[in-house]
């Protein structure tokens, strides 16, 4: 590193296992929070005493998150943006210069999510059949998918404007601003869910409500962190600048944003590929696969702590061309990444009986999952390397690559998992989940390493 950085510059990375923990622990129990809230949600309602609830209630997660997550693009681009723009303040002497830029990024962010989630209010009716339809739900399961549905559409401008939020806090390292959001929202959710089905009883619709109205608690929330950390007035907090609009610059974000968009439609239709596999096996099966699914939303959700650490840290690096710097930071996210998923199998394993009980009270649901309970358990050791590679590459923000890597995945995935559903059913379903994980680390891992063996890690990024 230069030894005549300005002053006011950044100092160097500080890639130390002490910093990349200390990056993660926030988001881990941050991101912890989001899947409690379905985890909770699905445990009243698996303990309704009525299977077709239950399957309905993992349709319309399964659904929302094949529309939501489609755009979760708005969280990558706006990390992996704004942790570039921390990178590059080592060659900028003027912090003045930086806050601008760094709010232009959110606004950026902020509007587009504003814009979707219109427009998928406006498109609630046709969206909630065609997507039911396609993921093969049966009559009563079905009633029940679109009666939470129904409620839940309401906060989904909410829900896209906090991913453009984790995204902005993460990029910055603002990681307890993460913790903050994220903390409110799932207790908040929790406490309504709770009053308005055992208080107010009104059963699904209830358990909807409480997560809509916590979403949008959550913005509120938010825009009071992001003023604070900036330091600037509410009224400063919405003026946008114009320079920071120009073509090029919504050009740059509307690029990354289509190939990160392309990578995570893949992989959320892979998901409902799956789902809907269970939804052609059966009530009972889509229930008990409903409950173990939480497992990997759960592991994936803490897993991701490493992975934005290995974003940020590695945006960092991308922002000042330390390719050293940036090995390193491959390797040591690396090694916490798998030394966290040997510590939630563990948990998993022990916790399991427990977790299926608190789960639900349908015995052949419940009977059923825990003949497949180890599949589960192994989630977090078979699925942490796709995760960690996401960080780096989205901190790299490598647009192209990630959809590249996520077009060869859908060619592999589709065609092996059908074959085998077709062989051994139930079974299959999980060694295509096994599947999915496990290509997204090899392929990714493949393009990551013939990148170190010829030392071409700027070709992977887009031109400034």
């Amino acid at each position: 590193m230069s030894s005549t950085l300005p002053p006011s510059a950044m100092p160097p990375i500080d890639t130390r296992y002490a910093r990349i923990i200390a990056i993660a622990l926030p988001v881990l129990l941050a991101n912890l929070a989001m899947p409690l809230q379905s985890v909770i949600d699905t445990a009243i309602v698996g303990n309704m005493n009525d299977t077709a609830k239950l399957a309905g209630m993992g349709l319309a997660i399964q659904l929302l998150s094949l529309i939501l997550v489609s755009f979760n693009f708005l969280q990558y681009a706006s990390s992996g943006l704004s942790a570039q723009a921390l990178g590059q303040l080592a060659n900028n002497s003027s912090s003045k210069q930086t806050q601008s830029p760094l709010l232009s990024i959110l606004q950026r962010a902020l509007l587009l999510a504003f814009m979707i989630g219109a427009v998928l209010l406006i498109a609630k009716p046709w969206l909630i059949d065609f997507g039911l339809q396609a993921l093969s739900a049966n009559p009563d399961s079905g009633r029940a998918a679109k009666t939470y549905l129904d409620v839940r559409f309401w906060g989904v401008i909410a829900e896209l404007m906090n991913f453009a939020f984790i995204g902005w806090f993460a990029g910055q390292g603002k990681t307890r601003y993460m913790l903050y959001q994220q903390g409110f929202i799932a207790m908040l959710n929790i406490i309504l869910t709770l009053f308005f089905v055992y208080v107010l009883q009104m059963g699904l619709v209830g358990v909807a409500l409480g997560t809509t109205i916590a979403f949008w608690l959550g913005v509120v929330l938010a825009l009071w962190l992001s003023r604070r950390h900036l330091q600037i007035s509410w009224r400063a907090l919405f003026n946008a600048n114009k320079d920071h609009f120009t073509k090029h610059k919504m050009l740059r974000l509307f690029s990354l944003n289509k190939d990160i968009f392309i990578r995570t439609l893949i992989l959320t239709l892979s998901f409902a590929w799956i789902t809907r596999l269970s939804a052609q096996s059966g009530d009972v099966i889509l229930a008990a696969n409903a409950i173990l699914l939480q497992v990997l939303s759960i592991s994936a959700f803490a897993l991701d702590g490493v992975a934005v650490s290995a974003e940020t840290l590695s945006g960092q690096a991308a922002g000042r061309r330390d390719w050293p710097r940036f090995r390193i930071i491959v390797k040591r996210t690396g090694v916490v990444s798998y030394g966290l998923a040997m510590m939630l199998s563990a948990i998993w394993w022990l916790a399991m009986p427990t977790y299926l009980d608190f789960m639900t009270n349908i015995k052949p649901v419940f009977a059923l999952a825990y003949d497949y309970h180890l599949y589960a358990v192994l989630l977090p050791l078979v699925g942490v390397g796709a995760y960690w590679l996401d960080g780096i590459f989205f901190g790299l923000t490598a647009g192209s690559v990630i959809r590249n890597a996520a077009l060869i995945l859908a060619l592999i995935f589709f065609p092996l998992s059908w074959l085998l559903y077709q062989q051994w059913d139930m079974t299959g379903i999980w060694l295509s989940v096994w599947c999915l994980l496990l290509l997204r680390l090899m392929i990714l891992g493949g393009f990551l390493y013939r990148a170190h063996q010829t030392g071409s890690y700027e070709k992977l990024q887009p031109e400034a």
